[in-house]
């Protein structure tokens, strides 16, 4: 496949772009500084500098692909719209490109459709007003996505780790996964990569998060 990377330098981007290299995909990884995209040279690797909330500097870097890949998110808690405003940007270019097949990286812990009594009652009322902000900022991204017409697959994935690959990815269409509150940024990169691929998860939200 031909991917276009975004967020490529955060924790989850960089390990899209490493496994893509690794699985013989093309891959191009949009930046605002190359200096920090911890991936070497490669044949297969395009690095394009732009910037994301600027739809025609990120035109070129998604036409003629396959998929687009969009590991954005907000650093620290303060008030933020990188997501939504990013995403909003990157679709546009893509209806400009042509290109349909979009996969973002969100959150589970906004949502609380499957999980169990303490975690809905009580963990989850106390996270959600810690990280109010990055969650306004992604459900509104969400939002934008879920009537955007395109090809879209929103994974919302647990607490995020530096956890090796490990291969054990739990999965659900129909609410969070139960009983596991953690994903290792690889893990999750790698099931971004095989959602990818994968037409059954078309225009659906999917929860992830480590698997038995």
């Amino acid at each position: 496949m031909k991917l276009t990377v975004f967020g490529a330098t955060g924790g989850t981007g960089v390990e899209v772009v490493r496994q893509a290299l690794a699985a013989g995909h093309q891959v191009t990884a949009v930046v605002r500084d190359p200096a920090r995209l911890d991936v070497p040279a490669h044949a297969r690797l395009d690095v394009v500098t732009a910037d994301v909330l600027d739809p025609p500097s990120i035109e070129s870097a998604i036409s003629g692909r396959d998929v687009v890949i969009s590991a954005l998110g907000p650093r620290g808690r303060g008030p933020t719209t990188i997501c939504r405003d990013g995403t909003e940007a990157i679709m546009v270019a893509m209806r400009r490109a042509g290109v349909h097949r979009l996969i973002v990286v969100s959150n589970s812990g906004m949502h609380t459709q499957g999980d169990g009594f303490f975690t809905r009652g009580i963990v989850k009322p106390i996270l959600i007003r810690v990280l109010r902000e990055g969650y306004a900022d992604m459900s509104a991204m969400e939002e934008r996505v879920g009537v955007s017409g395109l090809d879209w697959t929103i994974v919302r994935p647990p607490r995020l780790t530096n956890w090796a690959h490990s291969g054990r990815i739990a999965s659900s269409t129909k609410g969070n996964v139960r009983g596991s509150f953690t994903i290792g940024r690889a893990d999750l990169a790698d099931y971004l990569l095989r959602a990818a691929s994968d037409d059954s998860v078309i225009r659906t939200a999917v929860s992830v998060a480590t698997g038995k």
